[in-house]
């Protein structure tokens, strides 16, 4: 239990200002909502998709393999070197041709008009690439103050440019006698409308790797091919996992647009985007424990305690998920003022994405058993086996009930991996779960919510009514967890 509570202590560590960041950067969703049309924030949401899969290649699963062999090697400082010179490699192809083919490219996500969207997606994801090796090596050494403080700045700043181009410039722009309009007019152009945010998103970028240069100079020059060719049999298969995994996270926003008719698709999109950001509630919060969980389980796996201490996390891990999913569900009569009106048609996603990222989570707690145990390829058979479940599912019943599908999909397609991968475990990882008491808090916490849609009355009776429940059921597993808590308190 000494484990359990100061893994906590990491995971707040790493969380807060970086789910705090994220919160600022959540509250874009009503400016975007507001100041664009459905289709263009369609588009956005679109390239953003293709930019997730991107990413995956990008960075080819070498943010676990620093971890692991890391901890293998004599010479931590060879592996870092080895995997960001890999990695900045690959990165300059990835931004040459990319610039080279961006009219072809642009045509193909039929966006034919904004060959420079695609030139700025590529240099946003080439210098992410590079700064998610540094990031990595932050975590490997425990670094979790400045991890957060750079990546909370990151979101701050792009924040800021979203704000200072889409709020502050067309105003300035609308009024010529202004005395800023000849200092605006050189950088403003209001014709490039949505491009603002991929070029915010650059901006940031560029200037969080520079923040990250003094942690990059560590690595020094020391690439060994040798390492290299080790390195890279544990990396692929998390690269194909990590694909699979981001079919089953974004494709459904690339499939609907080219499934939908052309002149509703990118309107769906837009809403469905849109409405997919509220439920990153519980995403938010599992991204924080995976930058805490991660490099802490590899570094204790050889404790004597450990299946203890993972499967009490485990079990801590799905009630904070619960409470969130509760949390979203009994608020949303004013959560859902952050989208605009237009698309607020699209709520009904919530509840079910909120789920679907909760078995994300689990499945990402879980993941930790093939890594431990250099079994890399069953990640990417479970996550091939849920893009099967993804593509199956849009593919027939998205011409028929649009994004409802595509909601739908992601639920079975996580719920599926996350059973596959306990069941598989269970051959491989001698960890007992405390199921009974975790089927009784997701069967509890479901209850709520289904009792939540009978209460009727006004706005405010019903918030009160149902914050009363959330405060119920975290008193039920207080109690429950009580005798756990009182031995935790005394490590």
């Amino acid at each position: 239990m000494k484990q359990v509570k100061a893994l906590a202590g990491q995971t707040v560590v790493y969380g807060l200002p970086s789910i705090i960041g994220r919160l600022l950067n959540y509250l874009l969703v009503p400016l975007y909502t507001r100041a664009f049309s459905t289709a263009d924030f369609g588009t956005v949401t679109s390239l953003y998709a293709y930019a997730s899969f991107l990413n995956i290649v990008l960075t080819y699963g070498m943010e676990t393999s620093l971890f692991n062999f890391s901890r293998q090697a004599e010479d931590k400082q060879k592996v870092f070197s080895t995997i960001l010179t890999s990695v900045t490699i690959t990165s300059l192809i990835f931004l040459s041709l990319t610039y080279v083919f961006r009219f072809s490219i642009a045509g193909w996500v039929k966006d034919p008009g904004h060959a420079d969207f695609i030139v700025w997606v590529a240099m946003m994801l080439s210098a992410d690439a590079l700064a998610s090796v540094a990031f990595a090596k932050l975590r490997e050494q425990n670094k979790a103050r400045k991890f957060a403080v750079i990546k909370s700045l990151n979101i701050v700043i792009y924040i800021l440019f979203n704000i200072f181009f889409i709020v502050i410039c067309p105003k300035i722009y609308a009024h010529p006698d202004s005395s800023l309009y000849s200092i605006i007019k050189p950088i403003y152009n209001p014709d490039l409308g949505v491009g603002y945010i991929f070029i915010a998103n650059v901006a940031s970028s560029v200037i969080t790797l520079l923040m990250l240069l003094p942690t990059m100079a560590q690595a020094g020059i020391h690439f060994d091919m040798q390492l290299w060719k080790r390195i890279m049999p544990y990396a692929m298969p998390l690269l194909l996992a990590g694909l699979a995994g981001m079919v089953n996270e974004t494709l459904d926003r690339i499939i609907l647009l080219y499934l939908l008719p052309d002149d509703i698709a990118k309107q769906q999109i837009g809403i469905y985007g849109a409405c997919y950001k509220i439920s990153i509630i519980i995403t938010m919060f599992v991204q924080a424990f995976r930058y805490a969980a991660e490099p802490y389980f590899f570094a204790h796996s050889k404790d004597s305690d450990f299946y203890k201490t993972f499967a009490d996390v485990t079990k801590y891990f799905i009630v904070g998920c619960l409470l969130i999913f509760l949390g979203t569900m009994f608020n949303l009569p004013w959560i859902q003022e952050y989208v605009g009106k237009n698309y607020r048609s699209g709520l009904g996603v919530v509840p079910i994405l909120l789920m679907a990222n909760l078995c994300l989570g689990v499945y990402y707690n879980l993941s930790m058993w093939y890594k431990l145990e250099h079994k890399t390829m069953y990640g990417a058979y479970f996550t091939l086996f849920g893009a099967v479940i993804t593509i199956v599912i849009n593919v027939g019943f998205v011409p028929r009930y649009g994004y409802m599908a595509s909601a739908w999909a992601t639920l079975i397609c996580y719920a599926s991996t996350m059973v596959l991968s306990y069941v598989t475990s269970l051959k491989h990882f001698p960890v007992k779960f405390d199921m009974a008491r975790i089927g009784i808090y997701f069967a509890l916490s479901l209850t709520l919510y289904v009792i939540s849609g009978y209460i009727h009355g006004s706005k405010a009776v019903t918030l009160v009514i149902d914050n009363a429940m959330i405060l119920a059921f975290a008193a039920v597993v207080f109690l429950a967890e009580r005798p756990t808590l009182a031995i935790l308190k005394k490590k």
